[in-house]
């Protein structure tokens, strides 16, 4: 009879160890640790290992890239790389509510009328649950199946049987293996699982999509080893009461981590947005102060984006700072060098720097849109509605290029500006773009001479 241990997994990382510890030595996470009882396996003899075993020329191995499908989003094809992976396995994460198992559902049908076979198994919803949300998104094709259950040899046997080209589990968390004595969702039922999963993935080339829930902090819940097995990590993020929501890579085998895709929420679905920048700017107060159109890059797609700035009299002793969509430690460093740099008194007004649209811009090159955007506001002056900048702000004061600036200057060009201001380092690589106008500035000081 096989025997019974006691181990104890971190529910943040996933770090095992054989007796409990107050501190995670591996995320430094406090009261982290669970306690799980496992039985011990028997092992495999070593002739079963050989047997299995088996060594191969890596020259002698197919891989074309042809092999990529595509799910019918061009947005969600972006995010994986150019489309789906035969065998691969995706961990798609999002808050409750925020659209995660429609857009599986939607993909799901774009596969089936392909002539795909697709399995979609739910543990958290009923075949008559489903159908009603699949009313509304529209009719799908006899190869489209559904299975809703959670016990893990269940869905296996399933797998077997019908032999799919696309599984869908929603979600792993409620995916139960009755060999292990703890609760659904517990670190060993999802690690149990998600091996499982992926090892029918790659033996059988099935490409399968799992739904993750995320904790209060927004990773991957149960827990991020999670994460390390599966081959792509795909976060659905936006305001659950907003009308867009984002497709972000964290994780990619197969392709970049820096691009995103934009989808609208629609009674009917998920609408892919093909132009988010003319998206975003949709609108934009006409002749304000403290409002500039910034580009910010995403992988490869330009993104414009509307900054927007209050500064007011302060009325207390320490001025009041608040930033939304962008890094709150880089506004303070920003006005720090604005006040030294410009001459102006920030120090005895409050600023309000907010990204519109609910868009989070991390790159640097959105700097100079910070700048210019506190700047209009201070004096109360409008900047020309046709102008976008983008530039990376030093400490001295000093404008530094930013890459790719041809393709930001060529994306305001197309959604109609006429004016762009940027760096002058990043002018000597640009090649002659007709119809807009291009400033190159050096340093703060220049900012003045805009407004």
């Amino acid at each position: 009879m096989a025997k019974q241990k006691s181990v104890f997994f971190c529910q943040n990382c996933g770090h095992e160890e054989g007796k409990w510890l107050g501190q995670c030595p591996a995320c430094k996470e406090w009261n982290t640790f669970v306690e799980e009882v496992q039985k011990a396996k028997d092992k495999p003899s070593a002739a079963a290992i050989r047997k299995s075993a088996e060594a191969v020329s890596l020259n002698a191995v197919s891989a074309m890239e042809d092999e990529r499908v595509s799910v019918g989003f061009a947005e969600f094809d972006r995010v994986l790389g150019g489309g789906m992976v035969t065998g691969s396995l995706v961990l798609v994460g999002g808050d409750p509510g925020i659209g995660k198992s429609t857009i599986l559902l939607q993909v799901c049908r774009n596969l089936s009328e392909k002539g795909l076979k697709v399995l979609y198994i739910s543990g958290e919803e009923s075949t008559k649950q489903i159908k009603l949300r699949a009313n509304r998104i529209g009719d799908f094709s006899d190869g489209f199946l559904l299975f809703c259950e959670t016990s893990l040899e269940a869905i296996r046997e399933t797998i077997r049987v019908q032999n799919p080209d696309v599984v869908v589990v929603d979600s792993v968390q409620t995916v139960y293996c009755e060999e292990i004595s703890s609760a659904p969702g517990s670190v060993s039922q999802v690690r149990e699982a998600a091996h499982s999963l992926m090892q029918i993935a790659k033996q059988d080339s099935v490409t399968i999509f799992l739904v993750g829930h995320v904790t209060k902090d927004g990773s991957v819940a149960g827990p991020r080893v999670l994460e390390h097995i599966v081959d792509t990590v795909l976060y659905f993020e936006g305001d659950s009461h907003g009308m867009y929501r984002l497709l972000r890579s964290v994780k990619n085998r197969f392709g970049s981590t820096n691009e995103i895709g934009v989808f609208e929420m629609l009674r009917e679905g998920l609408r892919e947005v093909k132009n988010p920048s003319e998206f975003l700017l949709n609108g934009r107060p006409v002749n304000a102060s403290g409002s500039i159109v910034a580009c910010a890059m995403e992988g490869t797609r330009p993104m414009l984006l509307e900054i927007q700035a209050l500064v007011s009299k302060t009325a207390f002793g320490m001025p009041r700072r608040t930033a939304d969509g962008i890094d709150y430690n880089r506004v303070n460093l920003l006005l720090a060098v604005m006040e030294k740099r410009m001459g102006i008194p920030l120090s005895s007004y409050d600023a309000y720097i907010n990204v519109a649209g609910g868009i989070k811009m991390n790159e640097p090159a959105s700097d100079l849109g910070v700048v210019m955007a506190v700047y209009s506001s201070f004096r109360d002056k409008a900047l020309p509605d046709d102008m976008m900048v983008f530039g990376e702000v030093g400490l001295s004061g000093e404008i530094r290029a930013v890459p790719m600036p041809e393709q930001r200057v060529i994306e305001a060009k197309k959604i109609g500006f006429t004016t762009c201001v940027l760096p002058k380092g990043s002018m000597r690589t640009l090649k002659n773009i007709e119809g807009i106008k291009l400033i190159g500035i050096s340093s703060l000081r220049e900012v003045a001479g805009l407004i």
